[in-house]
């Protein structure tokens, strides 16, 4: 007998992006350790910007809207998460400013309707020679449009 995965929860803003938890994310106590929620937000946040062409190769000068820094990372453990398997990241932008955004997540199940944890980050775009803050470009911009969550 098979089990159907439950339908995916309807999201009102943002996108909801797979992720996997593996064993060796789990701590002594078998739960997801702490320091991996943001490192699997961090993955799922570079796949969602790697559909819209935006991409770091290591290479500053040339990375555009990917030379950018964390300002600010809040997040609250609501559940653990205890086995390892697929889980998702629901992304979505509380502020798009001219050099800088504010970020929400949820780190979830798989179809989004179980949240383990929430959070934000404050992202700045960095000019790559004056590491000073710069400007997003008219397509980040435009892509992150999408991604705003309206006052609900």
């Amino acid at each position: 007998m098979t089990v159907a995965s439950p339908p995916a929860t309807a999201l009102s803003h943002g996108r909801l992006i797979p992720v996997t938890v593996h064993f060796d994310d789990l701590d002594a106590l078998g739960m997801l350790h702490n320091a991996r929620y943001p490192l699997l937000v961090e993955r799922a946040w570079t796949e969602l910007w790697q559909e819209h062409g935006v991409r770091f190769d290591g290479d500053w000068a040339s990375a555009g809207d990917a030379c950018n820094v964390v300002k600010e990372l809040l997040i609250s453990y609501e559940a653990p998460v205890t086995r390892p398997g697929a889980y998702a990241v629901h992304l979505w932008l509380d502020r798009l400013g001219t050099t800088g955004l504010t970020y929400g997540f949820r780190f979830c199940s798989a179809e989004g309707a179980t949240t383990f944890a929430t959070g934000t980050r404050v992202l700045v775009r960095l000019d790559a020679e004056t590491l000073r803050p710069a400007s997003w470009s008219d397509g980040f911009r435009a892509v992150g449009r999408t991604l705003l969550r309206s006052a609900d």
